[in-house]
């Protein structure tokens, strides 16, 4: 079955076998006939016979489509009299007539925009039952009376959806953006009511709900009266309908789907290149909305990136940038879609994302960006960002724990194997050769066969590199390891549904399921986190993350081990009797027994307990802080001259100091009255105290007020010395 319904078969070459089929209904439409494709391989038809006498039940049942409800019209015909050929075709015509949707073809929003509906009549032919809304629709069909059969029409269509060139429907209940001469006395949808509305939709909030928020959305334009809420219940049954109906295939060939799609969605696009001999794919994608969240939230601060999303489940990878909200969530501002990270294709997107934030705001620059893969190239980031490169542990750490879990079944060699594996990395801070300690490692667990297997095919080989980009990069806090994490588990939990394991391979549905669920779960959470409309969405999205989560334990709930500092208990505040073991604490290897940890996650009794190590003392600093000293180390221990130069480093260098000191002190203060009561008096000079606090408009127009009577007067004493 095709997507509109009818049967299909295999191609064929010749109409001559073709039974002409002739249902027993009087009127009847293309979804109660077998389609044949005819043709070749590469182009074909979708065919059908059926005797010419029923040619007019078949456009009366085509026009009356539920889902798009429309007239046909004939735009071209052509006919020659019986007998006037003497070698034909056995699909040669004694009539030809093309009959087209009448909501096309003038405008065929080749922009995937609004398509604003006439405000008076055309004097043509019986266009439509609408004909000011001529909206681009390419819908059509031809009606072939044989000439070798004169009694059977063959029915060949072209387009059979309702859709403009750019792939979309654009008329009829489907169709998300029609409006008409109607639209005046309809309630006012603002982008956010509708976005709202859809998100709802998405995230499978019950009807009853959308209804009850969309009503609360109008409330702020309009008065509710009878007729505004039967509008309000069909808006969000249209909005409903679009998305129970909408699907990624804008046509069968994935490539010709996604061209399809880049053309109807100009405005979230920020890069596209198509693959060809000597380019690669490359899809950037960012709405409106992201672009104003970069460069919120993006400006003066980190961005960070979750590089290689499905490398062997999709088609394309996927990374996705991020940036760190009020709440130091993770929030995805771009998507690229490639599977190039040659430096030339990485420069590409990335020159094309900044100049888009710099076009809204031209000051914008990010403080740091942030990497997850040891084999990304720095130096795209570097010319384009123009910031320094930090690296985060996320990925290594989540891969390794995951695979320790899965690979080995003894939880005590599961902890004393992670524990080894963290001693590995902490080796380019301590002075050790991480060789000697991997050796060790390899050596003392020889019975873990499976693990040792899987260690030295993927880790074994690299694990230079990875060492290296860590202790040459400037390491990522455990916040931002665990917000990461948390969108990649997000992303992962959407998209690798089972319900959609037979779409990964497509791009086209990549992108569907990116731009439409994930999308607006992230849109609705910050909304819910702006306005408190949702409060059960807003405090799902403040506990997302284990770093808040951790927030919440108490400190009375810790309990160390004194002695060997081997574990720490993690007594549940719910539940006095659950205690979590946490072992290797104060290390980002510390390894936690409770279900989520075991899954490979950064839980939140490793990361309270890690919170606690830093403030008691007695345990290693972070790995951040470490890579912190060991930069400001190494500057120390540079020679310089006694020379001016030395005089400006020092400024900055207490510049800087005092700037964290104040960020420091405004971070940890609950009370920000506290902190303004002790900033110094700044005194002005007497002229200018007269005016604080009075707007500009006001002292410039007193001061032309001042000029003016100042000439009057002068003016005077000229006329009192004429007389």
């Amino acid at each position: 079955m095709d997507a509109h319904g009818a049967e299909l078969v295999d191609v064929v070459e010749s109409i001559c076998g073709l039974p002409v089929q002739n249902p027993q209904e009087e009127v009847f439409s293309s979804a109660d006939l077998r389609w044949t494709c005819y043709g070749t391989t590469e182009h074909h038809d979708m065919v059908v016979l059926i005797p010419f006498e029923r040619v007019d039940g078949f456009i009366i049942g085509e026009c009356a489509n539920v889902e798009a409800p429309t007239r046909f019209h004939i735009e071209k015909g052509k006919k020659r009299s019986p007998g006037s050929l003497k070698d034909y075709k056995e699909d040669e015509y004694l009539e030809q007539k093309l009959y087209w949707c009448s909501f096309g073809p003038e405008d065929y929003g080749e922009d995937g925009g609004v398509l604003p509906s006439r405000k008076y009549r055309l004097n043509t032919r019986n266009r439509a039952a609408r004909p000011q809304s001529m909206r681009g629709c390419t819908c059509r069909f031809e009606v072939i009376r044989l000439y070798a059969r004169p009694v059977v029409a063959l029915i060949k269509y072209i387009e059979r959806r309702h859709v403009n060139r750019a792939g979309f429907i654009c008329h009829g209940p489907l169709d998300k953006d029609a409006i008409g001469p109607g639209a005046k006395k309809t309630p006012y949808l603002s982008s956010n009511i509708k976005q709202q509305t859809m998100s709802m939709i998405y995230l499978g909030i019950p009807e009853e709900n959308v209804l009850e928020k969309h009503i609360e959305g109008i409330q702020r334009y309009c008065g509710l009266d009878e007729k505004v809420m039967v509008l309000a219940s069909q808006d969000v049954h249209k909005l409903g309908m679009i998305i129970k109906r909408s699907t990624h295939e804008l046509a069968l060939d994935d490539q010709a789907s996604i061209r399809m799609w880049v053309e109807g969605h100009k405005k979230s696009i920020f890069f596209y290149q198509d693959s060809s001999e000597t380019d690669a794919f490359i899809l950037g994608i960012q709405t409106e909305w992201q672009l104003q969240q970069m460069i919120r939230f993006g400006h003066q601060s980190l961005i960070a990136a979750d590089s290689t999303f499905g490398i062997k489940r999709l088609k394309y990878p996927l990374c996705t940038l991020l940036v760190f909200d009020s709440r130091q969530h993770a929030l995805p501002v771009a998507w690229v879609i490639t599977r190039s990270f040659s430096k030339s294709d990485v420069t590409k997107w990335m020159k094309a994302l900044v100049d888009r934030a710099r076009s809204i705001e031209p000051g914008w620059k990010a403080s740091a960006f942030m990497i997850d893969d040891a084999a990304a190239d720095v130096d795209p980031i570097r010319d384009v960002f123009a910031c320094p490169v930090m690296f985060s542990l996320w990925r290594i750490r989540r891969t390794w724990l995951r695979n320790v879990i899965k690979k080995c079944h003894n939880s005590e060699v599961r902890r004393e194997i992670f524990k080894r594996l963290g001693q590995l990395v902490y080796s380019i801070f301590n002075g050790v050769n991480y060789s000697v300690a991997m050796e060790e490692l390899l050596e003392d667990f020889v019975d873990q066969t499976t693990f040792l297997e899987y260690f030295k095919a993927h880790w074994v080989p690299k694990i230079d590199m990875w060492l290296s980009a860590m202790k040459s990069l400037p390491l990522a806090s455990q916040e931002a390891s665990g917000a990461i994490e948390t969108y990649h588990l997000k992303l992962k939990t959407a998209l690798f549904d089972d319900s959609h394991l037979g779409a990964l391979r497509r791009v086209d549905w990549l992108v569907h399921r990116l731009t439409t669920e994930v999308y607006s779960s992230y849109w609705l959470a910050r909304y819910a986190d702006g306005s408190d409309s949702f409060q059960n969405v807003k405090e799902e999205y403040i506990a997302s993350t284990s770093w808040h989560r951790a927030l919440q334990i108490p400190d009375s709930s810790i309990e160390f081990d004194e002695k060997a500092h081997l574990f720490a208990k993690v007594y549940s505040p719910k539940d006095a009797n659950k205690i979590y073991l946490v072992w290797n604490p104060g290390s980002e290897f510390a390894f936690c027994e409770c279900a989520w940890s075991l899954q490979g996650n950064l839980c939140k009794h490793v990361i309270k307990v890690n919170m606690m190590c830093q403030s008691s003392g007695g345990y290693h600093p972070s790995m951040s802080l470490q890579s912190l000293q060991e930069r400001l180390l190494d500057l120390w221990r540079r020679p310089m001259d006694d020379s001016i130069s030395l005089d400006l480093a020092v400024a900055w260098s207490y510049q800087m100091l005092d700037q964290i000191q104040k960020y420091v002190e405004l971070n940890g203060s609950k009370d920000i009255s506290s902190i303004v009561n002790n900033f110094p008096v700044q005194w002005a000079s007497k002229g200018v105290r007269t005016s604080l606090g009075v707007p500009s408009s006001r002292i410039s127009s007193g001061k032309c007020t001042n000029d003016a009577v100042e000439r009057r007067n002068k003016k005077r004493k000229r006329l009192s010395q004429l007389r």
